[in-house]
């Protein structure tokens, strides 16, 4: 076996480490940062743009990449970041694709992969000095080598400001299945966790939040201390992101299947990340299922499966 492949339930990611300079003091200053690469489907030197009329200013234009048409957008402008000027050949572009919907993003340099313990990651809770770094962009942030600090950018927020993703709750397929009991979510963006409460509300039951597993785990003990071995009748689902600081969803889940108290309450992934090899590491998990964010029907329809499937195996145990 592969030593080098990522298990489930080592709550490490892969980051593709690129770099923004800019100008800062009368010097250049590399700014380092990163992405998981399970949402890189490439990184490719700079094509040959058609421009948009009309589009925001940081969205450079588009192209063509074996018949899909990818918009292309200038991280550095995207970031309010004055740049010194850049020899275009040395630009490169990383095309990632989340929710189904394949982006580039155009940045100075592209270094390597870096494997990092979610635990060394830390939640983005700050704004620099000068203004710069706006936190909302920044999902984590976490240290290298000679105390450099690596920031994981939040390039989702890129997708909503140009309108490609608007996630609702709304369904055009009947009425929404109705169940009794509590669901557990995990995310570590208010957004998203406010996005699925309100689906989960729908569904009739209420809703336990933790923003990340580390937490989600406490919340676990805290129901098992409130219904102790009724809480696999009452928890009728616990709907997980992947990417959370401190303790990712699959390190979590695998935490949950583990132990005798929870492993029968069903699990749900519902992540930005659309890989197939993300989806197979969440069944080594032990999930019931593996979401895109976010189609609504998709969404109901599944949960609704994963809850009648556990009530149907607690009835014949």
């Amino acid at each position: 076996m592969d030593n080098n492949v990522l298990k489930v339930g080592s709550n490490e990611m892969e980051l593709v480490d690129f770099r923004l300079h800019r100008i800062k003091d009368g010097g250049v200053y590399e700014g380092i940062y990163g992405i998981n690469v399970a949402k890189v489907r490439e990184i490719i030197k700079a094509p040959k743009l058609t421009e948009l009329p009309a589009a925001p200013e940081y969205i450079e234009g588009i192209f063509d990449l074996r018949g899909v048409i990818i918009p292309v957008v200038n991280l550095a402008k995207w970031m309010n970041i004055e740049t010194p000027d850049h020899d275009e050949k040395s630009i490169r572009v990383i095309i990632a694709e989340f929710n189904n919907l394949m982006v580039g993003f155009a940045v100075h340099d592209a270094r390597r992969i870096r494997r990092i313990s979610w635990n060394d990651i830390e939640p983005a809770t700050f704004m620099s000095d000068d203004g710069v770094f706006d936190k909302s962009k920044i999902t984590g942030v976490t240290k290298i080598e000679n105390n450099e600090v690596l920031l994981i950018l939040d390039l989702e927020s890129v997708v909503e400001e140009l309108g490609f993703y608007q996630p609702t709750t709304e369904t055009e397929h009947g009425e929404i299945e109705q169940f009794q009991g509590t669901a557990l979510i995990l995310d570590d963006s208010s957004i998203a966790r406010k996005l699925v409460h309100n689906a989960i509300r729908k569904m009739g039951l209420n809703v336990v939040e933790a923003k990340d597993g580390k937490e989600g785990l406490e919340k676990l003990e805290e129901l098992y201390g409130i219904f102790g071995s009724e809480l696999e009748n009452e928890l009728k689902i616990i709907i997980s992101d992947v990417e959370m600081p401190q303790m990712d969803g699959f390190h979590f889940a695998s935490h949950v299947k583990r132990d005798e108290r929870f492993h029968k309450i069903p699990i749900v992934f519902n992540s930005s990340i659309s890989d197939h090899f993300s989806e197979l590491r969440g069944q080594e998990a032990g999930a019931d299922a593996y979401l895109t964010k976010f189609d609504a029907t998709t969404f109901y329809t599944t949960v609704a499966n994963a809850i009648k499937s556990n009530n149907k195996t607690l009835t014949t145990v």
